[in-house]
């Protein structure tokens, strides 16, 4: 199975690895069928932008890459345009993954979404196009069918 050497770079590189303190969101997403666990963090502005995305993952390398080039994205959008970070957008940013590790880049996408709602639901708005978060990726599964 062979990385892109973006992939690598964020795997033995990752960045915004940690937890924000006081965070305005957080969303904790795990795909049962392999054991990965993400947490992410978002601190968002009065202006509704998000000044900084930190997160923990539990998984393989892939998983990692995905939770940092994700956080990496999602940096300096509103909470509008963060929803347009899809797994497929993390996964063209890692220049792809092997397709037994595009789950990776669904708990990516997951993960970041059950910030948003965290957020949202703390603030009592409606992010337009933000569903209910999963905790299990898997039940999502068709959504990621290629």
């Amino acid at each position: 199975m062979l990385y892109s050497e973006k992939v690598m770079d964020h795997f033995m590189n990752p960045r915004n690895v940690g937890e924000i303190e006081d965070p305005d969101g957080v969303g904790t997403v795990g795909n049962i069928k392999c054991g990965d666990i993400m947490k992410v963090y978002l601190k968002i502005t009065d202006n509704g932008v998000v000044e900084d995305a930190k997160f923990k993952t539990f998984g393989c390398g892939a998983a990692v890459a995905t939770s940092s080039m994700a956080t990496e994205m999602i940096k300096g959008k509103t909470v509008g345009d963060a929803l347009q970070i899809t797994n497929k957008a993390v996964m063209e940013a890692l220049d792809g993954l092997p397709p037994i590790k595009v789950h990776c880049s669904c708990l990516a996408e997951e993960a970041l979404h059950a910030a948003l709602w965290d957020y949202a639901q703390k603030n009592h708005i409606v992010i337009e196009g933000l569903r209910e978060p999963v905790n299990d990726v898997s039940e999502h599964e068709e959504l990621y069918a290629h």
